[in-house]
């Protein structure tokens, strides 16, 4: 367990890191920008890379030894005991459409020997920032869940045909996951798509819904909300309810599955994982 100083020191480094990513971000927001593609289709605009360059630098002179990987400026020092995930603008299609739902995922990894994680690293430290919103949920390790300082916590649901669930898109879906998820959405009592980014783990952490469901995300997707959302009391795995970790984009396909409620994470897992048609 990290001692008490370097654990406030790391909190006080995650502030830093989303006050002046989130600065950069709003200088550029909802103003011309120049938009590249990359080489998986994605945009990028200088506002990603500029506000991962400054996150990184204010990382490099807190902790030199730290790790970092990167959506923008890749991987160095992985091997560290410490790693710092980060995603400077999570929702750049929101971003560069004016739409204000766009954050910033900041993720502290640790890797230990002693870790049964099967890659020896496990979420420490999170923080979803919404700098648009001015919304910041932070939670880890001993650090409980907030939402702009005020305690964040997930809610119950007492069956999953009332529960309420969100994702950003189906788009993003192989046709195999697809027919999974299918089975889910005709379970619960609600269901919402469209444009919610990485806003709707925040809710579920906040207790505002109760499922957050998504498929093909990378490691700096996921990174920073799963410290965060276990703070909140919340149940955060991928689709066949095993842990999430630093592999999981490749062997699952980043396919993650959030509940506020123990009882409706267990049934959306039984549903996606086809053990049952409903629950």
């Amino acid at each position: 367990m990290a001692d008490a100083g370097f654990s406030q020191a790391c909190v006080a480094l995650i502030h830093r890191l989303a006050d002046v990513s989130g600065e950069i971000a709003l200088s550029h927001f909802r103003t011309p920008l120049d938009i590249v593609s990359k080489s998986d289709a994605s945009p990028v605009t200088i506002a990603d890379r500029d506000a991962e360059t400054a996150m990184r630098e204010a990382i490099r002179k807190a902790f030199p030894g730290h790790g970092i990987i990167g959506e923008e400026h890749g991987r160095e020092q992985t091997d560290a005991e410490w790693l710092w995930i980060l995603d400077p603008i999570d929702g750049t299609k929101s971003f560069i459409n004016g739409v204000p739902l766009f954050g910033t995922l900041i993720g502290l990894w640790r890797r230990t020997p002693n870790s049964d994680a099967k890659d020896g690293a496990k979420p420490w430290l999170g923080c979803i920032n919404h700098p648009a919103l001015k919304d910041r949920w932070l939670g880890g390790v001993d650090v409980p869940a907030t939402l702009n300082g005020t305690p964040a916590k997930a809610r119950a649901c007492a069956k999953i045909a009332e529960a309420a669930l969100y994702l950003t898109a189906p788009d993003y879906f192989t046709a195999g996951e697809r027919t999974s998820f299918t089975r889910l959405e005709r379970a619960v009592g609600q269901r919402r798509y469209g444009g919610t980014d990485c806003y709707h783990y925040g809710m579920v952490a906040s207790g505002w819904t109760d499922i957050a469901c998504e498929a093909g995300l990378k490691l700096h997707d996921y990174a920073a909300i799963v410290p965060v959302l276990l703070a909140s009391g919340a149940h955060v795995t991928d689709w066949k309810g095993d842990a999430l970790d630093l592999d999981s984009e490749k062997t699952v396909n980043g396919c993650v599955i959030a509940c506020g409620d123990a009882g409706v994470h267990a049934a959306a897992v039984r549903l996606l994982s086809g053990k049952a048609q409903r629950s």
